[in-house]
């Protein structure tokens, strides 16, 4: 049989198996109200909306807890998904394909993948099944368990929309990573050096070798009482991912004139929590102007809020890199879905020693 009679047949018996499709409800972790870990609910009902055209059907088999989650659970973005509570968390995904839309072209059932859904997703994956869009997976990497792969996609298509989406990193740039021991952070340390970037950071004590191996040239620990001395040169992009004052004050006294700075703290939602989507929208867009007038004029440098977005692109460029083994999330510690609730206990508590993940019994 020829390689294209089969895979016309594999993907005629893919749609067949999608079509059929009558899941309505699944087990998933759900948050009835702002609050602590104790909010959180497992529930057995919970409604599995119909797929679009170009939405795929993954069944979970584990799931990565970033800090957005613990933000959103305690009501972060609250402007948004308040009035669409109760809201199913969690941004990560690995899994294998059940089901497809008509418009999904490049994904098959049966298929292993992993990705991540937008920040601003109404629908999350802590559950059995989840449902993203096509371009936002792509094929997990063989080398990897579903659990590790969980712990990639989020973090990492952060760094890759600062980096190579919005500062458009250059091979021969330097690179400071504020907070490279985080996933953000190592992530953003290995797409730098796959860019032919030189690359430095900032981490504790207990991250330093962690930083070494994943590619970083300097490292220098956060808490000496000089950071900005500590350094050899200054730079041509900082990737701030801790974004309080002080870190900001650093990193603009490290760039280069024509530099780029880049925060992941930006004001967008705190400003839209205060004050609603419409006017909170327009004075975030004001204080954001305002921060890169007053960069450009004082110190020559762009000024930025990136925000991570799903990316077909970047996806395919983290898969390559996780694949061969370049770009790697440690996982620290794993809770059964069921034990969402301490699974925020332990990412709350910055001891997991990693990234972590959630499993999910398949």
């Amino acid at each position: 049989m020829s390689e294209v009679l089969f895979l016309a047949l594999r993907r005629w018996g893919a749609s067949a198996k999608s079509d059929i499709r009558t899941l309505t409800t699944c087990r998933a972790v759900v948050l009835p109200r702002f609050g602590g870990p104790e909010v959180l609910q497992v529930r057995d009902d919970s409604i599995l909306p119909d797929l679009g055209a170009s939405d795929v059907l993954v069944r979970t088999h584990a799931v990565g807890v970033n800090p957005l989650d613990m933000r959103m659970r305690e009501g972060y973005g609250r402007s948004l998904f308040e009035p669409l509570l109760p809201l199913v968390l969690g941004r990560d995904v690995s899994g294998e394909v059940t089901a497809v839309g008509s418009n999904v072209r490049q994904l098959l059932v049966g298929d292993q993948v992993f990705g991540a859904l937008h920040p601003t997703a109404t629908r999350g994956t802590y559950s059995d099944y989840a449902i993203l869009g096509e371009e936002q997976l792509a094929p997990k990497p063989e080398s990897l368990s579903h659990t590790d792969a969980a712990a990639i996609p989020f973090a990492s298509l952060t760094a890759w929309r600062a980096l190579r989406s919005t500062a458009k990193i250059q091979k021969g740039q330097k690179v400071l990573i504020m907070g490279g021991g985080g996933a953000v952070g190592l992530a953003a340390i290995a797409l730098a050096k796959a860019a032919g970037c030189y690359v430095a950071c900032t981490c504790g004590k207990r991250s330093m070798e962690k930083v070494k191996e994943a590619g970083a040239e300097e490292a220098v620990d956060y808490t000496s009482p000089n950071v900005k001395g500590e350094f050899q040169d200054r730079f041509d992009v900082v990737l701030d991912t801790i974004g309080v004052p002080e870190t900001e004050t650093t990193g603009i006294s490290l760039l280069l004139r024509g530099g780029q700075y880049m925060t992941l703290q930006g004001q967008t939602v705190t400003f839209t929590d205060k004050y609603g989507l419409i006017v909170g929208g327009a004075a975030a867009a004001v204080a954001l102007l305002q921060k890169q007038m007053q960069y450009k004029q004082s110190h020559g440098i762009d000024y930025w809020w990136p925000i991570m977005r799903t990316d077909a692109e970047g996806l395919e460029e983290i898969c390559r890199l996780a694949s061969d083994g370049r770009l790697k999330i440690p996982v620290g510690l794993t809770f059964p879905l069921e034990m969402a609730a301490e699974a925020h206990r332990a990412r709350d508590s910055k001891n997991a020693g990693g990234k972590v993940v959630l499993k999910v019994d398949v």
